[in-house]
């Protein structure tokens, strides 16, 4: 079965080259126009490997890295014009396997996605978790939390931070790892801003956010996902 690869570029001439060129080479290749449209179609298809853009117009390509990073290990390439070594580190911090700066050389773009295509196990990437015989649940592609069947309002930065530890469910997640995750390197000094963060999320997720059931602190260490 030939290897699923999503493109996800905002100019459709590019994603219908690249699709030509890595169809010829004996992969299938999934279109996306738009970021949204990248990320179902990577919930859909759940595909070996992403190519995506970072400028585009509905959501930049760092949020959708970020978005999936929060669901699968598949390996993500960015192929874009943006050629500042400050991009290409924030890319590579954020989760992505690779950065393709274009213009590319053909034959060197099919080489990186075999080389990453051979490292990868088979992404396994999940829409929605459920805990606690299904009193609680996160959906990442509707970025929705439902808790005893009430829809929970999280912020884009509860969100992300709520999505690290249940993808940790059952591990202790450092603070210093916690923050860098869920929020990016840049937030890497923003540990006082975490302990204030837990407390919002407790304050909407538990039945009694001064005896927490699910998010639950490691004193010294970090924080935990209980697994139930």
């Amino acid at each position: 079965m030939a290897e699923k690869i999503l493109v996800i570029d905002d100019e459709e001439t590019t994603v219908q080259l690249l699709a030509l060129l890595l169809e010829r080479r004996g992969f299938e290749v999934i279109k996306a126009y738009s970021a949204e449209d990248g990320l179902r179609k990577a919930y859909r298809h759940q595909p070996d490997l992403v190519l995506l853009d970072i400028m585009m117009p509905d959501m930049d390509g760092w949020e959708v890295c970020k978005r999936l990073r929060e669901m699968s290990d598949v390996p993500i390439v960015f192929l874009t014009a943006r050629s500042e070594v400050k991009d290409v580190v924030r890319g590579l911090e954020m989760g992505a396997d690779d950065y393709i700066i274009k213009p590319y050389d053909n034959d060197e773009l099919v080489a990186r996605v075999r080389a990453h295509l051979r490292r990868s196990p088979k992404p396994n990437m999940s829409e929605e978790l459920v805990f606690n015989g299904g009193e609680f649940r996160i959906n990442f592609m509707n970025r929705e939390v439902r808790v005893r069947n009430d829809v929970k309002h999280l912020t884009p930065k509860e969100f992300n931070l709520l999505g690290v530890l249940v993808r940790n469910a059952g591990r202790v997640v450092p603070r210093n790892e916690l923050v860098t995750e869920a929020w990016g390197e840049e937030y890497a000094d923003a540990i006082d801003s975490l302990k204030l963060y837990i407390h919002y999320l407790r304050q909407k997720l538990e039945a009694d956010p001064e005896r927490p059931e699910y998010i639950l602190t490691s004193r010294g260490v970090g924080y935990r996902f209980a697994n139930r």
